[in-house]
């Protein structure tokens, strides 16, 4: 049995949860987000948790309930709190800025390079070199930062590049180190 889809879900007080048959619904202070589970799962609201639970203890009810109760508990934390992903870049001239909504990047190309966020992310800029990408569905925050960081992920010989914040590089020794 699933230990993660075993655990409740507490729903906070200012947050409200909509069920209709498998698309669940919640509303907060940042906003609202919907979601449609697979068949396999029920979704049963008492009073300020919610339960995840199998149809029948198929393979795939099984494969699907602990993700379902993560998806879940992921929109109830982004409607209350929202996501955030800290990057960094490193490396002599890197830089980046905000330019009305869209994220200027100039990391060692011949030209400075734009990237548009989608619905529902924002970007911001604290000095030249660290970028906060947020918003309250986990999945959007982690695939735009991973977007980002894909502009000039971190090489291994000076870890000039874009990271994740807390990312550790392992560096390479070069030609000079192989003795």
């Amino acid at each position: 049995m699933s230990r993660i889809g075993k655990r409740p879900i507490k729903v906070p007080d200012k947050v409200t949860v909509t069920i209709e048959g498998q698309n669940v619904s919640v509303k907060g202070a940042k906003g609202t987000l919907t979601r449609e589970l697979p068949p396999e799962v029920i979704v049963e609201q008492q009073d300020d948790t919610l339960m995840v639970k199998r149809r029948d203890e198929s393979r795939n009810a099984r494969q699907r309930h602990g993700l379902s109760r993560t998806l879940v508990a992921n929109m109830v934390e982004g409607v209350s709190k929202g996501f955030q992903k800290r990057l960094l870049i490193q490396g002599v001239g890197y830089r980046a800025q905000i330019q009305g909504r869209n994220l200027i990047l100039n990391v060692g190309y011949s030209k400075p390079v734009e990237i548009v966020p989608p619905e529902g992310i924002q970007l911001a800029v604290e000095t030249n070199t660290n970028v906060i990408v947020s918003g309250i569905d986990k999945e959007l925050v982690g695939n735009q930062a991973a977007r980002i960081r894909a502009v000039r992920p971190p090489e291994v010989y000076k870890g000039k590049g874009i990271r994740y914040e807390g990312e550790v590089i392992k560096l390479k020794a070069g030609k000079a180190g192989k003795k």
